[in-house]
C-alpha cells in the first residue's frame, strides 16, 4: 500500500474524529503497524472491533482494510497456515463485493490467500496459487502488484517451475521500472529464491545484492529476513564464514516463524562447517518450532523442519530423537497434497540413524539415576541422558521419572506420556501409584495435549488426586468454571495449598475477587504458602475493597502500613501504570501509588480513553522493567505495573490546549495556576513541535496538552480560568474544544487554529 491508500487512511480518520468518533479515529491508525511489528495480542482484538464497528457505520473499505490487516498478521510474519485458509477465501469473497472491489488494496486479499495456502502446503496448492493469482487483472500501476508478482513467483517454485519463475520475476521488476514504480524488497527476495531453486546460486546472491535498495513492504521485518536467505545462498557457495557472519541469531528469529524454515535450512548447511554449535538446545528448538506449524496447520514447514531437525540430531548422534523426528515427518507428510520425495528423504533419515553409534553411558546401568542426580544441570546433555535412561525407563520409577520429564523438557511428551501410562495405568497400580508420578504424568498428558486421555486416567485416581488432576488440565484449557469446581472439590478433598491456589486463580478469572482472595486467605498461614499467592491475594482483596485481608497481606509479607482500619490510602511514591490505549497499543501513566495494589492516576488523558486522572485503579504489584542495578539509576526509576481493573473513577475532564509556548517566567505562572487549583496537567508535545507566526511566518515553539479537572468544576469555570491566565501572553492559547462547550468566543480560538496553523 502506498500514499494512495494512506491518504485515503487519514482522510478516514478525520472524518471519524469530527463525527465524535475519537477512538476509532485513533485505532485504525495503528493496525497496520501492529500487524509489522509483532504485537498481535493488540491486533487480535482491535482489528475485528474495528471490523464490526465498520460494518456497523457501513464503511466497507475500513471492514476490508481491518479484516486485510488482522489476516496479514496473522499469515505474514506468523505463518498461520490451515486454520486461517478458511478466513483468507472469505476475506476474498468481501474483497470482490461491489462496493469493496474499487478499494485500491482489495487485490492484496487473492496475495493474502496464497500465502496462506503457501503457508499450509506450498507445493500441494501451487496449481490453485497460480490459477488465483493468474487472474488478477491488475498492471505496475496498481498497488498490489508488487504483492501479487511476488506471491506468483513463489506459487511457480513450489510448482517447480523456478526457471519460469525467474523469468516472471524480472519481467515483472521490468514492468514496474517502465511504469516508474520500483519493485518491493520482498519481490527481489522472491526472484533471489527463484534463483537459488534453479541451481544459480551466485546469480541469486546477485539478485539479493541487486534488492537490497529496493523500498521493503515489511521495513520492520527486512534485516533479519534479508539476514536469513543470504545466508542460505551463501552456504549453498559454500562460503561458510560469510554465512554464519549473515546468519541473524537464534533470538532474533525466534519471534518469527516466517523465517524458521529457510533458517534451519541455512543451519543445515552450516553443520558440517564447524562453525556452528549443534547442540540439544538448537533440537529443543527445532522441535518447538514443529510443534508450532502443527498447531497452525503448516503441513509442509513441519515435514521440513522434522526432516533438518533429524539430520542435525543424526550429526550430534542423538540416535532416539533422529527417530522420533522420523515419525513426526512421516506424520506431517500424511497431511501433504504432494509429498513430493519426503517419503524417500524420511527413509533415509532413518538409515542414516541406524548407522550412528549412540555414545556410551558414563556408567553401569544400575548406577545411571545416581550419575545422573549427580551430573552438573548447566553443562550436562539432556539429549544424551534421554538415550542412557531408555533401557531403565518404563522398569524402575526413578530412571522413568527422570527419562520421561527430560523427554518433556526436550519437547517429546508424548512419548513421555507412553512410557509412564503402560507403567502406571495399563499396569493397573496408578490407584497406588506415588502422587509425584502421577503429578509428572498429568504434567506430560496436559503438555501433549492428551485431554482425553488424562480425563480417563482420572477417573481410576482417589477423590483429592483427581479432582487436582482435572482442575490442571482445566486451567491449562483456561476453562475456568470446570477448574473452579474440580479445585473447590480438591480442597474439600485434602489436596493442600496447590489446590487452593488452583481454586483461586479459577474463581478470579470468573471475576470473583472476593472469594478468590478469601481462598487464599484461608490458608495464608501455611508453609506451603508463597510469596506470589499473598500478592495475588492481596490485589484480589483491594479490588473487592476487603481491607482486613489486604492488611492480613501485608502484616505476612512485612509490608507497613500508616492505617490499621478502613481503605488504605497513603502516599507511597511514584509509579507507572501501564494501561490499554483505544489503537490497541498501551499507555504509561505516571502516578501516585496509594496502596500494595492501588494508583491514582496523575496525567490527563484524551477524550476517547476509559480513564483519566484521578481515577483508583487496582494494579499487579509484580515489577514489569527489573529494578536497575546501580544506585544513580534506582534514583530517577519510576517502577512500572500492569493496571487490573478500575477500583473508583474520579470523574475528571480532559481540555485540550494549544499554541504558541510562552515565556518561562508567563508558562511557570500558567503552572502555578492549575496547581492551586488541583487540575492535572501535561504537557503531550515535545521540542520538535512548532506553529507559525501569524503574520511573518516564522516558525515558534509550540505546546499542546491536556488539562483534566474534577467533577465539581464546570466548563465556563475552566473557560475563565484560562482565559485568565493567558490574557497577558505574547501570542495567544486556543482552546476550541472547550469554547464550543460553552459557547464562548468560538470564532476568536477557531482564528487562532487557523493563524498559527495549529
Amino acid at each position: 500500500m502506498d500514499v494512495d491508500i494512506w491518504a485515503w487512511v487519514g482522510d478516514t480518520q478525520r472524518q471519524l474524529h469530527e463525527a465524535g468518533n475519537t477512538g476509532l479515529a485513533m485505532a485504525i491508525g495503528d493496525v497496520p503497524a501492529q500487524a509489522l511489528e509483532g504485537r498481535y495480542s493488540q491486533l487480535d482484538v482491535l482489528a475485528p472491533a474495528i471490523a464490526q464497528q465498520a460494518a456497523s457505520l457501513e464503511l466497507p473499505w475500513l471492514e476490508f482494510y481491518a479484516r486485510y490487516w488482522h489476516l496479514i498478521g496473522r499469515v505474514g510474519d506468523r505463518a498461520q497456515g490451515a486454520v486461517a485458509v478458511a478466513d483468507a477465501e472469505t476475506l476474498v469473497e468481501f474483497a470482490r463485493r461491489e462496493d469493496v472491489r474499487d478499494c485500491p488494496a482489495a487485490p492484496g486479499a487473492v496475495a493474502a490467500l496464497a500465502l496462506v495456502q503457501a503457508n499450509t502446503d506450498g507445493p500441494g496448492y501451487a496449481a490453485e496459487r497460480l490459477e488465483v493469482l493468474g487472474a488478477v487483472e491488475i498492471g505496475p500501476d496498481s498497488l498490489a502488484f508488487p504483492a501479487v508478482a511476488e506471491q506468483y513467483v513463489a506459487a511457480l517454485v513450489d510448482a517447480g517451475r523456478a526457471d519460469e519463475a525467474v523469468t516472471y520475476a524480472e519481467s515483472a521488476v521490468a514492468r514496474l521500472g517502465d511504469a516508474g514504480r520500483e519493485a518491493s524488497w520482498e519481490l527481489g527476495a522472491a526472484s533471489a529464491r527463484a534463483l537459488l531453486a534453479a541451481g544459480r546460486a551466485e546469480d541469486a546472491l546477485t539478485a539479493l545484492d541487486a534488492a537490497a535498495g529496493f523500498k521493503p513492504d515489511d521495513p520492520i521485518a527486512k534485516a533479519h529476513r534479508e539476514g536469513v536467505l543470504r545466508a542460505l545462498v551463501l552456504a549453498t557457495l559454500d562460503r561458510m564464514q560469510e554465512s554464519v557472519d549473515a546468519l541473524p541469531d537464534l533470538d532474533v528469529v525466534g519471534d518469527h516463524p516466517r523465517d524458521w524454515v529457510e533458517w534451519a535450512r541455512a543451519i543445515r548447511g552450516l553443520a558440517g562447517s564447524a562453525r556452528i554449535t549443534n547442540t540439544w538446545q538448537l533440537g529443543r528448538v527445532l522441535k518447538q518450532w514443529i510443534d508450532y506449524f502443527a498447531m497452525m496447520g503448516g503441513y509442509h514447514a513441519r515435514a521440513e523442519l522434522a526432516l533438518i531437525a533429524g539430520d542435525l540430531a543424526v550429526i550430534r548422534q542423538g540416535v532416539w530423537q533422529a527417530r522420533l523426528l522420523a515419525d513426526v515427518a512421516e506424520s506431517a507428510a500424511g497431511e501433504l497434497r504432494n509429498p513430493g520425495d519426503v517419503a524417500e528423504r524420511i527413509a533415509a533419515l532413518r538409515t542414516a540413524a541406524d548407522g550412528v553409534v549412540a555414545p556410551e553411558a558414563p556408567g553401569p546401568e544400575a548406577e545411571l539415576v545416581a550419575y545422573f542426580d549427580a551430573a552438573d544441570g548447566f553443562n550436562a546433555d539432556p539429549e544424551r541422558w534421554v538415550g542412557w535412561l531408555a533401557p531403565l525407563s518404563g522398569q524402575d520409577l526413578p530412571a522413568t521419572r527422570r527419562h520421561t520429564t527430560t523427554l518433556g523438557f526436550l519437547g517429546y511428551p508424548a512419548r513421555g506420556v507412553d512410557i509412564y501410562w503402560t507403567t502406571l495405568v495399563e499396569s493397573g497400580d496408578i490407584g497406588a501409584a506415588d502422587p509425584q508420578d502421577v503429578s509428572y504424568l498429568v504434567g506430560l498428558l496436559i503438555e501433549a495435549r492428551q485431554d482425553e486421555r488424562l480425563e480417563q486416567m482420572a477417573q481410576l485416581l482417589s477423590g483429592a488426586q483427581r479432582h487436582l488432576a482435572l482442575g490442571r488440565l482445566y486451567r491449562a484449557r483456561e476453562r475456568w468454571e470446570q477448574a473452579a469446581v474440580e479445585g473447590e472439590a480438591a480442597v474439600a478433598a485434602g489436596a493442600g495449598v496447590e489446590a487452593s491456589r488452583l481454586w483461586s486463580v479459577a474463581v478470579q478469572q470468573g471475576g470473583d475477587n472476593a472469594k478468590g482472595a478469601m481462598i487464599l486467605r484461608e490458608v495464608l498461614d501455611s508453609e506451603e504458602i508463597e510469596p506470589e499467592d499473598v500478592w495475588r491475594m492481596i490485589t484480589m482483596a483491594t479490588a473487592a475493597e476487603d481491607w482486613e485481608t489486604v492488611r492480613a497481606g501485608t502484616a505476612k509479607i512485612g509490608m507497613p502500613l500508616q492505617s490499621t482500619e478502613g481503605p488504605i490510602e497513603e502516599e507511597m511514591g511514584l509509579v507507572r501504570i501501564i494501561l490499554p490505549a483505544p489503537d490497541g497499543s498501551q499507555r504509561a501513566v505516571i502516578s501516585l501509588r496509594t496502596g500494595p495494589a492501588t494508583a491514582r492516576l496523575a496525567i490527563p488523558q484524551p477524550p476517547g480513553m476509559e480513564y483519566n486522572a484521578g481515577d483508583l485503579v487496582v494494579f499487579e504489584p509484580q515489577l514489569l522493567e527489573p529494578l536497575p542495578e546501580t544506585a544513580e539509576e534506582q534514583e530517577g526509576f519510576i517502577p512500572p505495573f500492569a493496571a487490573v481493573s478500575m477500583l473508583r473513577p474520579g470523574g475528571y475532564t480532559s481540555w485540550f490546549f494549544d499554541g504558541a509556548a510562552p515565556g518561562e517566567t508567563d508558562w511557570t505562572e500558567f503552572n502555578e495556576v492549575m496547581a492551586e487549583r488541583g487540575w492535572p496537567m501535561w504537557v503531550y508535545s515535545d521540542d520538535s513541535y512548532t506553529v507559525t507566526h501569524p503574520t511573518s511566518g516564522e516558525k515558534l515553539p509550540g505546546v499542546f496538552g491536556w488539562i483534566a479537572v474534577p467533577p465539581d468544576v464546570t466548563p465556563v469555570e475552566v473557560d475563565a480560568v484560562l482565559d485568565d491566565a493567558t490574557e497577558r501572553w505574547v501570542h495567544p492559547l486556543a482552546w476550541l474544544d472547550l469554547a464550543k462547550a460553552v459557547d464562548v468566543e468560538v470564532e476568536r480560538h477557531e482564528r487562532i487554529v487557523k493563524e498559527y496553523g495549529l
